[in-house]
């Protein structure tokens, strides 16, 4: 009886958890507060009030007639699956011989290929746009997408994922005459499926809140236009209602909230999808 009490470290650590997803949550309820509050509150008194006093949707409507959101929406929702889809397939590809292949090189490959993760983007930022540029894809969707077709973290976290794959099941696809390809296509990246939904949730969050390349490698009021960068145009020079953009930014984060929440039934243990029972 005394096994399933809770010790008083186990009950440290929740109330320690429950404090941190308080506090993450403060400023995205705060941003709602603020997108349904009345145009008649002050947004900025003091002592705060959390809770609006006449809650209306009047925003979030206005949004839409403000500025082309549905354009921005269909944009950002293009970008990021594509870049989802192109990042998986090219991290899978590069990190299974790095994981199960031996061939010389292969360490010292993969440690320079974590060693990108070191490099901030910012210093990489005008070569890429150079070379965006004179590939032709200067205000195009694959200009958006070109720096994230592939990442080093990516590359990281599937090869770690491709070294937990029983040993079996590669020896079991060789017997029955696999090819390498199919080796990798119809063993390998079927049990590494955790990992891989783990990565498209990582891709698309930063592909969809991605703000500074595509503000780079985007005309000005270009119809590519992607979703933070329209909600950006809502905090205008001249004309600036902290409601509206907080009502926007509540609208574009909708989007992940719901893509996490599709794929989050997919992160299973390893063991249940290669079909391995220890």
């Amino acid at each position: 009886m005394e096994e399933r009490l809770p010790t008083w470290k186990a009950v440290a650590n929740y109330a320690l958890l429950v404090a941190i997803a308080v506090v993450m949550l403060v400023p995205l309820l705060w941003l709602l507060s603020t997108a349904m509050k009345s145009p008649t509150e002050d947004i900025f008194q003091f002592p705060p009030r959390l809770l609006p006093q006449k809650p209306t949707l009047e925003y979030f409507f206005k949004v839409w007639s403000t500025i082309p959101f549905g354009r921005y929406l269909l944009n950002s929702s293009l970008i990021a699956g594509l870049t989802v889809a192109l990042n998986l397939l090219f991290c899978a590809l590069a990190a299974y011989p790095l994981a199960r292949l031996n061939f010389w090189g292969r360490e010292v490959i993969f440690t320079a290929i974590v060693a990108t993760i070191m490099i901030p983007f910012q210093i990489v930022m005008i070569p890429l746009y150079v070379l965006t540029v004179r590939l032709g894809l200067y205000n195009t969707y694959l200009g958006v997408i070109f720096p994230a077709i592939a990442s080093a973290f990516g590359i990281f976290l599937l090869r770690q994922a491709f070294l937990g794959v029983p040993k079996e099941l590669e020896e079991a696809a060789r017997m029955d005459g696999c090819s390498e390809l199919g080796l990798w296509w119809y063993v390998m990246v079927p049990a590494i499926r955790p990992a891989l939904v783990t990565l498209a949730i990582f891709v698309f969050i930063g592909s969809w809140s991605d703000f500074l390349w595509p503000l780079i490698v985007l005309k000005p009021g270009s119809p590519l236009t992607t979703l933070p960068l329209g909600v950006a145009t809502l905090a205008g020079a001249f004309n600036l209602d902290w409601r509206l953009v907080a009502a926007g930014s509540v609208l574009s984060i909708l989007p992940i909230l719901l893509f996490f929440l599709l794929m989050q039934r997919y992160i299973v243990p390893s063991e249940a999808s290669s079909g391995v029972k220890g």
